[in-house]
């Protein structure tokens, strides 16, 4: 069974996160190997730690207004393996391994299957 990657982040790294007026910071999840989008979500500071601390991702749910650890009811987990923050901070990216059918909630790989123009 695969592991995540702790991640030790320094206070300056996590200070560098600019939370919008929710508290709560978009989150790119990128499949590690072949480098497709997997999905985005939104993470709070409790559920980034929690991703660094783990190894694993967690998110926050907007709609259930709760945490959710990715791929506890699907099986479909995703574990850390490199993670950066844009320019301005606004925006994260997390490098993962994608366990199971994939990353979207309707079974698909990816959460980007449909291409605008086709």
């Amino acid at each position: 069974m695969p592991t995540g990657t702790r991640i030790d982040v320094t206070s300056e790294q996590l200070d560098a996160v600019a939370f919008n007026a929710d508290g709560l910071v978009p989150v790119i999840a990128q499949d590690i190997d072949n480098h497709e989008i997997l999905m985005m979500a939104w993470m709070n500071a409790e559920s980034l730690q929690m991703t660094f601390d783990e190894g694993r991702m967690v998110y926050w749910s907007r709609s259930r207004q709760e945490l959710w650890r990715k791929g506890d009811t699907s099986g479909d987990r995703q574990f850390v393996r490199e993670a950066y923050y844009d320019c301005d901070g606004d925006t994260l990216l997390f490098k993962v391994e994608q366990e199971g059918a994939g990353a979207c909630h309707t079974g698909a790989r990816t959460c980007f299957f449909r291409q605008f123009g086709s």
